[in-house]
């Protein structure tokens, strides 16, 4: 950083919530050293000379890891989707675990039909009493009942 206006530079990053990574794109990258120059302040690497604003050659370099690392990311989450993909295909489920197996989930739902209170009901299965209220709700488990199935 040069040492024109350290205060401009440091109101700046106060708006930045993530410091480790100061642009989500190339265009995002390029508007942040815009604002920072606007500002009567650059960014100079102490380790890496290529790493420097206050010149054309870094903002070149800045501008060109910043598109191969935009580039890169793209390609990432292109694989991940592709493997998510192929995975739900071959019957991988995501997410938490369940709580409750399929037999537990009914007979709950069977003892609440009975009039015994979610909170007596959860506490038999170690669960909250929130996850026995949403086997009453409008979404049940994929695969479970409900108690409109029940009678």
């Amino acid at each position: 950083m040069t040492t024109a206006k350290p205060l401009a530079l440091r109101r700046y990053l106060d708006g930045v919530t993530r410091l480790d990574r100061l642009a989500r794109s190339t265009r995002d990258l390029l508007n942040v050293i815009a604002a920072i120059a606007e500002r009567g302040a650059g960014f100079k690497s102490l380790k890496d000379a290529w790493a420097d604003t206050t010149s054309a050659h870094g903002r070149l370099m800045l501008t060109v890891l910043g598109g191969l690392a935009e580039f890169e990311r793209e390609l990432i989450r292109a694989r991940t989707g592709e493997g998510r993909k192929r995975a739900k295909e071959r019957g991988v489920r995501f997410g938490r675990p369940r709580k409750m197996t399929p037999h537990q989930r009914q007979e709950a739902l069977q003892r609440l039909a009975a009039g015994e209170t979610q909170a007596d009901v959860a506490r038999t299965y170690n669960v909250d009493a929130t996850t026995i209220g949403r086997l009453l709700g409008d979404r049940p488990f994929p695969g479970g009942a409900s108690l409109a199935g029940l009678q």
